[in-house]
């Protein structure tokens, strides 16, 4: 039997014991129930026991890294909805990409702030505690675009019928798209919409979900376009496969959006 997800529960794995107790402590005094564990095997352990709402998973761990457990977690489907909030002590913008890639929803560089873990943190339980509610302008209750259709109700995605599983923050990423096709999102408003949280720094998250968002969406993922020097649009279409009214392929005339391969 598969233990229940404990909303208000933060799983912090660091291998600094300085840092477990210091982000334990502040995640208390942010109401949160915590436990500190110092290497993936125990946080495993403390996974299987009851899962968390989040887990604050460092990257550099002595016996897995954090992006093996991050894969590992993310191959279960009962993990599916636990925020991984990863922290890096690495400069290497590729590092943060790979954690992102393994599924991590968030990254936090080290030295950190512990406010802005707190604040990350939070948004997660509350993005996920949502199941990705409405987005702000999303007043129908299902939304269709080409082949793709997201019924708000039910939270459930299908491409020309058939049932596609996806995270609940890649599905509030694309509700929010779909919710106003043809505009163009910025990376900031994505940030703010989607992860409640307002930091040039962290576009770079943006751009790997929505990455991982085009391959689950296939051959549909031509619908979600990149408009180089903006940000993100949800493109108009007239039926499955169809395209755009003539004159709507861009929002001005200026912007010449770049289609993903």
């Amino acid at each position: 039997m598969r233990s229940p997800v404990m909303s208000g529960r933060v799983l912090i794995v660091d291998d600094e014991a300085d840092v477990g107790r210091l982000l334990s402590f502040a995640l208390a005094e942010a109401g949160f129930e915590t436990e500190a564990v110092d290497t993936a095997s125990a946080a495993l352990e403390a996974i299987a026991r009851a899962r968390p709402a989040v887990i604050v998973l460092d990257l550099m761990l002595p016996d897995l890294s954090g992006h093996e457990v991050c894969r590992r977690l993310r191959g279960d489907p009962a993990m599916t909805d636990v925020g991984i909030l990863m922290l890096t002590a690495r400069g290497d913008e590729y590092d943060r990409v790979v954690g992102l890639e393994m599924g991590a929803d968030d990254y936090v560089v080290k030295p950190f702030s512990v406010r802005e873990v707190v604040l990350r943190t939070q948004n997660l339980v509350r993005r996920i505690s949502e199941r990705a509610a409405p987005p702000a302008g999303a007043s129908a209750r299902l939304l269709q675009l080409g082949e793709i259709e997201v019924d708000l109700r039910t939270y459930e995605v299908r491409l020309a019928g058939e049932l596609v599983a996806l995270r609940p923050l890649e599905l509030r990423l694309l509700a929010t798209l779909m919710s106003d096709p043809g505009r163009v999102f910025s990376r900031t408003e994505l940030l703010d919409e989607v992860w409640g949280v307002r930091e040039a720094a962290s576009t770079r998250t943006v751009d790997v979900h929505i990455k991982r968002l085009r391959e689950n969406l296939g051959r549909a993922a031509r619908h979600i376009e990149t408009v180089h020097g903006f940000g993100y649009r949800a493109r108009r279409a007239r039926g499955w496969g169809g395209e755009p009214p003539a004159g709507e392929d861009c929002p001005t005339g200026s912007m010449s959006p770049t289609r993903h391969s």
